[in-house]
């Protein structure tokens, strides 16, 4: 447990959100309290209320964080499939997976705790900085298809956004009687390739 003394300002609040990680990801963001997080902290509960209101504002701000790490992910993904328009959404597509399993507290935070994207300014922005990465990958794909026949980037990345959330939970964060021959990555890749495959996005060789 961390010491209670010498704690500065941003470090607590800091502390206070590594805490409510641990705890979202054995109890669910539901299934613990501020003291809970508090002593996870090593501080009184009274510290938390200087720096949060209530627990959703915890959950929040934990949320956030991860939608940062999640964007840059995205990003990072994007640019290593570069030139390929095919390779760098596809990249995106695994970035979501690898995400959700190394930073399962963030994951969860941001997409089963309930709390809107729209809670706060700064939640908002990153939120949307993640999503438009992978409208871009999905923008890039569509470049040579006419535009008056051109599908909406947003609506066919949302819809791999979708799938890729639909693979996370259930079959790669080892739910309960929801085992797959096939590991997530084959799933997602090869969901993928049949959805765009349908919307004449890529051809039927690739």
């Amino acid at each position: 447990m961390p010491n209670k003394r010498g704690y500065h300002h941003g470090n607590l609040r800091q502390a206070l959100v590594e805490a409510a990680l641990q705890l979202i990801e054995a109890k669910g963001p539901t299934g613990f309290t501020l003291s809970e997080a508090a002593k996870e902290a090593g501080v009184t509960p009274a510290a938390v209320y200087r720096h949060f209101e209530g627990r959703e504002d915890l959950i929040a701000e934990a949320a956030r964080q991860g939608y940062e790490i999640f964007a840059d992910l995205m990003q990072y993904a994007y640019e290593t499939g570069q030139p390929s328009a095919l390779a760098a959404f596809e990249a995106t597509g695994r970035a979501y997976l690898a995400f959700a399993r190394k930073y399962p507290g963030h994951y969860i935070a941001m997409f089963e705790s309930g709390i809107s994207v729209n809670r706060t300014p700064e939640l908002a922005t990153v939120a949307a900085r993640a999503r438009a990465v992978l409208e871009t990958a999905a923008s890039d794909l569509s470049q040579h298809i006419p535009a008056e026949k051109r599908p909406p980037a947003s609506m066919f990345s949302a819809h791999i956004w979708a799938m890729s959330h639909g693979v996370v939970e259930l079959f790669a964060r080892n739910s309960p009687g929801t085992q797959s021959p096939f590991s997530p990555e084959d799933l997602l890749e090869s969901g993928i390739g049949i959805y765009l495959r349908g919307l004449g996005l890529i051809k039927p060789d690739e």
